[in-house]
């Protein structure tokens, strides 16, 4: 592999007009797509091979158009102390307003009428209307929005308290916001205290965002036909952000060093890409199986959400192999500072000079020999460290997000606190019971009993008369929990009307299923949960199995598997504390706390472990190449760290960076993601890469680098650390000076 990296590296470098035109190509190309692209619709939420889904499809079949994909709202109104709403004016102002939105926009399928539909509470203080429309939140238009966020002025005026809720006012994810600004801001700032210079600097940039550009830009294009939500925009934004970033970051350092030894310009380039490019190679395949992987769930949406992030990793892995070394092409000397220059040239003049500098270990030798000299210490203090942090994620609860999960100063959690206030608790999250008769005519008789016997458990605030279609075969009976949608007690109601169904399908052949948002809820959290064990033993085997290739080692992969586990359980714990209980939640900007999102730790296990695996290719990587050179086993620990820790830390300060600046993103669900793979960054590379790995494998000594001959035979050889541009004798176009390796190469390594 090295070998086919080294040549395209330097094809890449010495046609690199050509490789820009065509990267400039695509981008352009993309653009032209994603600005002809019709606007995207809401994605599709389904959950295969559950109750409440197939549940959901009978409903759609049974009784057309009640599963309708159109946005809706709820207008709530409460009276002012010691009136009602059904006081003549109250109920006048009620009925004007539901003209006005009748009347109010074309888009406005239709209007309930809360007297007529009896949505008043019971001691009269609290009223309710429905909004139903003919197109999906998407597609909603500024002045039906506008129309909807007006309502009630007037009535307000008399003392009504007029709030709205529902998904018709749930604004679209926001991409390229303020804090995602800043956190790029940031890394640039991290990538020039690394380079010393601007160019150096600004290139891993320039090449990150030309990969995410085309990525977002072909993911807007495809929305549709795809039907892929913005959640997957704002994650490959994410993803290929950080990667590509890193990836550049890595060719880019190498390049550097290997301009250091002497070689000629465009060699140098061949060498970056054919060394380090082999590592982000396997670095990015890590990342693109963890992310793809999350199709083994069978939630449509993660699937397409992984698959649109892994699609991101694959462009930032192609543009770090080719136009970053173009780029090198075009950056000349300018890729040193100026300070780096005077000193190269420095030492190429008194390399004395350079050889008692290079002489001094820097911060990332005296780091691995502090470890070297207490590895038992630092492995059980940061393993412990680790293990308390994760204490609160034995706590951790799950669920999906609604309305009483938005912040307490919203119009739809006000909206969502009135109706709980007025109705109940449980009146946000009803359950949809559905009696299928199997035959017509034959669903009342088992509506009737099914109706009785939900009326008896425990838990049950209200049961709604059965709605039978027009082919008498089904029925639809709706049931008011007592407790809020996302309370233990709810999803344990789900479970004993399903139980009371399944003994009224032996009595006479009627099945009972239970749907409706909070049985999708209950459904998706345990679908997640069943799918994480099997998720981490396809993804974790298969990245077993490239690393055993990368490392040639048995034991190394298997401690950084065990390494990435105590990050993901340390990240657990971190996201309980802060959005579950509310733990530092106003430093984050977290409003208003509640269960975790069951998509969130399945979607920050396969992030987390593609991005642990980077670090620790880069850095082991560096450690196996000392070691097969000859070097004893605590000598090549001090070596992978001594040329890998600075940039492995820069790289690690900028995931951090851009993932936090996600933090500050509108969208829950994002806001969690962005905090959770920041901290798991900071937890994986900081404690696990740097202080568990040297720890580990100056315990395990030779042995960490054993592999069984049988297996070492069966095993391709991928060459990652580039000995066979050695072997066929890449040096011959080595410039005059520092061609053997020596101080000044140490030098330039250790800077970078």
């Amino acid at each position: 592999m090295a070998t086919f990296l080294h040549k395209l590296g330097r094809l890449a470098f010495r046609r690199r007009h050509y490789v820009a035109l065509v990267w400039v190509a695509l981008l352009a190309l993309a653009g032209v797509g994603a600005a002809s692209a019709s606007t995207a619709t809401a994605s599709s939420f389904s959950i295969p091979g559950t109750e409440a889904q197939r549940a959901f499809d009978l409903l759609d079949q049974r009784f057309p158009g009640a599963g309708a994909d159109g946005a809706t709202a709820r207008v709530v109104f409460k009276a002012p102390d010691g009136e009602k709403m059904t006081d003549a004016g109250h109920k006048a102002e009620v009925q004007k307003i539901t003209g006005e939105l009748k009347s109010g926009s074309d888009q406005v399928a239709s209007v309930t009428d809360p007297y007529a539909t009896r949505a008043v509470s019971q001691d009269g203080t609290t009223a309710y209307l429905s909004v139903s429309y003919k197109v999906d939140m998407a597609r909603l238009t500024d002045a039906t929005r506008a129309a909807l966020e007006e309502t009630g002025g007037d009535a307000r005026a008399q003392g009504l308290t007029v709030e709205v809720g529902g998904d018709a006012l749930q604004a679209e994810p926001a991409i390229g916001g303020i804090t995602e600004v800043i956190g790029v801001a940031l890394a640039a700032v991290v990538l020039l205290v690394t380079f010393g210079s601007l160019v150096a600097a600004g290139l891993p940039l320039l090449t990150a965002l030309v990969g995410v550009g085309v990525a977002i830009c072909a993911i807007t294009a495809l929305a549709n036909p795809l039907d892929l939500g913005t959640n997957s925009s704002s994650l490959a934004m994410m993803i290929g952000l950080a990667v590509g970033i890193d990836y550049a970051l890595f060719i880019v350092s190498r390049y550097r060093a290997e301009l250091a030894e002497g070689r000629e310009r465009e060699e140098a380039a061949g060498r970056a890409v054919g060394t380090a490019g082999s590592a982000v190679v396997f670095a990015g395949l890590t990342v693109v199986i963890a992310l793809a992987g999350l199709a083994v769930v069978n939630i449509p949406v993660l699937t397409k959400m992984g698959f649109a992030a892994a699609g991101t990793v694959v462009l930032a892995v192609l543009i770090a192999l080719t136009l970053v070394p173009a780029a090198l092409g075009f950056a000349g000397k300018r890729v040193h500072g100026r300070k780096a220059r005077a000193a190269m040239e420095s030492r190429a003049a008194d390399p004395a000079a350079g050889e008692n500098a290079a002489a001094r270990p820097n911060m990332g030798t005296r780091w691995a020999r502090f470890v070297l000299r207490r590895p038992v210490t630092v492995l059980v203090t940061a393993v412990l460290g680790l293990g308390v942090v994760a204490l609160p994620a034995t706590s951790l609860e799950l669920g999906l997000p609604d309305d009483g999960s938005q912040a307490p100063s919203t119009t739809q959690r006000k909206a969502y606190d009135l109706l709980s206030d007025g109705f109940g608790p449980g009146f946000n999250g009803p359950l949809i019971v559905l009696v299928d008769g199997k035959a017509e005519n034959n669903a009342k008789a088992a509506a009737t009993e099914v109706t009785e016997r939900v009326k008896e458990l425990p838990g049950v605030a209200a049961v709604t008369p059965a709605t039978l279609n027009k082919a008498g075969d089904t029925a639809t009976i709706t049931v008011i929990p007592k407790d809020r949608p996302s309370s233990a007690g709810t999803e344990e109601l789900v479970h004993s009307i399903r139980d009371a169904g399944s003994t009224i399908k032996s009595d006479d052949g009627a099945e009972v299923l239970v749907t409706g948002a909070t049985a999708m809820n209950v459904d998706f959290a345990q679908k997640v949960n069943d799918a994480l064990v099997p998720y981490l033993a396809l993804v974790v085997g298969l990245a077993f199995l490239l690393l055993m290739v990368v490392f040639r080692s048995v034991l190394v992969p298997l401690k950084a598997a065990l390494g990435f586990l105590l990050s993901v359980v340390a990240t657990l714990g971190a996201v309980v504390a802060v959005f579950q209980w509310g733990w530092l939640a106003g430093l984050f900007g977290v409003e208003q706390t509640g269960p975790v999102m069951a998509l969130m730790p399945i979607l920050m296990v396969g992030v987390v472990f593609g991005l642990a695996m980077d670090y620790e290719v880069f850095l082991v990587t560096r450690m196996r190449e000392a070691y097969v050179h000859g070097e004893r086993p605590a000598e090549a620990v001090v070596t992978g760290f001594r040329h890998s820790a600075r940039v492995v830390t820069a790289a690690a300060a900028i995931m951090i960076a851009v993932f936090a600046g996600f933090i500050g993103a509108g969208e829950s669900m994002i806001k969690m993601i962005g905090f959770a793979l920041a901290f798991a960054v900071l937890v994986d590379a900081f404690v696990v890469r740097m202080a568990i790995v040297p720890a580990a494998l100056a315990l395990l000594g030779k042995k960490a680098w054993w592999l069984p001959r049988w297996l070492d035979r069966a095993l391709p050889n991928v060459d990652v650390e580039g000995e066979a541009l050695n072997q066929h004798g890449a040096d011959a176009s080595h410039g005059s000076g520092g061609s053997d390796g020596g101080p000044g190469a140490d030098r330039e390594l250790v800077r970078v």
